[in-house]
């Protein structure tokens, strides 16, 4: 499945070789005034005294939790991962050749980059040299995984955001030439509910020039048992993700949490076209969190919320480009067409 390819005009002025360069002067890290944990008390006292009981997906991001989530992309079950890897081992070079100069590659939720290395090769390639401007809101991820990038592409230039999107966004909307190339993988999107992910392409869109792209990993709907087993595996590597939460909570708000008293569960439901992640309750019990002077009671059963990850139609994808702004310009499926990477450019006004 395809679109026609894209041809950009040739808009970046050429810079200096980056060959021999040393990695600390191709390294540039920027980091939010505010920090990434600030506002995480607010949310935990608001999502604990609603109804139902809820803790934002963003915050599993800790450092313990991104470790996590780089053994969750590794899991059989999780097939996201490996079908998008296998479309990018593919079409990478192919995606590349859409932009006629070098383009800045500005990636939201970076963590490793183990896939963007596809892309950055690719661009290399065609280029010979790549500013690789990625957002994580984990600033010892992104570090570490900048460095290891630099030592390996002596040609490559790294300017980090630790920070929030939309912050990153904003910064790089500014600071970096056109063409850009934002890439938002591993369906990440799913996690936002379809208006608030077209509110937020939206605001992608709106830094956006004509001649850049967003490329876009989007989980496509499927069968249930495939879907559950993918965000509840055999290993329990998605359950202590999920618990990390509450240890996080522990660890920064002097919470009392038994991680014991609560397990992991993952329920797709049709009818919304989402996998619910929820912790449930095994007993009666109650949490004290010091830090917030505060006490949570919870019944045996009672749930807390913590994560959607909504899977998309083509149809659907359709809306959600439309709705941003953008239309979907190309679209690539693994082999199996469990999953799709999809291109979307600016719509005319």
């Amino acid at each position: 499945m395809g679109c026609p390819s894209h041809r950009s005009p040739n808009r970046l002025r050429s810079s200096r070789t980056m060959q021999n360069v040393p990695a600390r002067e191709r390294l540039q890290l920027i980091s939010a005034e505010e920090p990434p944990s600030a506002g995480f008390g607010d949310d935990v006292a608001a999502g604990l005294a609603a109804s139902p009981k809820r803790l934002a997906c963003h915050w599993f991001y800790d450092e313990v939790g991104s470790q996590l989530f780089e053994e969750i992309c590794e899991l059989p079950e999780y097939y996201l991962t490996r079908c998008e890897r296998s479309i990018l081992e593919e079409r990478a070079a192919e995606i590349a050749s859409l932009f006629d100069s070098p383009a800045t590659l500005v990636e939201l939720g970076s963590g490793s980059a183990s896939k963007t290395r596809l892309l950055i090769e690719a661009f290399l390639a065609e280029h010979r040299r790549l500013v690789f401007a990625p957002i994580d809101i984990s600033e010892t991820m992104l570090e570490s995984s900048a460095r290891r990038l630099l030592d390996a592409y002596p040609r490559l230039e790294v300017r980090a955001f630790a920070g929030r999107y939309e912050s990153g966004l904003e910064h790089f909307a500014t600071h970096q030439s056109s063409p850009r190339l934002t890439l938002w993988l591993g369906s990440s999107v799913g996690n936002l509910d379809r208006m608030r992910a077209a509110r937020f392409l939206r605001a992608v869109r709106g830094g956006m020039e004509s001649d850049d792209r967003l490329l876009i990993g989007i989980d496509l709907r499927k069968d249930r048992a495939t879907l559950e087993q993918a965000y509840d595996d055999a290993a329990g590597v998605t359950a202590r993700f999920d618990l990390n939460l509450l240890e996080r909570t522990n660890r920064e708000l002097d919470a009392d949490f038994d991680l014991s008293g609560f397990e992991h569960r993952a329920t797709w439901r049709d009818d919304l076209g989402r996998v619910e992640s929820h912790l449930v309750s095994r007993r009666d019990q109650r949490v004290r969190i010091e830090a917030l002077d505060l006490d949570v009671d919870f019944a045996a059963g009672e749930t807390i919320h913590t994560e959607n990850s909504y899977k998309y139609s083509h149809d659907e994808i359709d809306w959600l480009a439309g709705a941003s702004g953008m239309e979907r310009e190309t679209c690539w499926l693994d082999a199996d067409g469990l999953y799709s990477l999809n291109l979307f450019a600016p719509a005319p006004a």
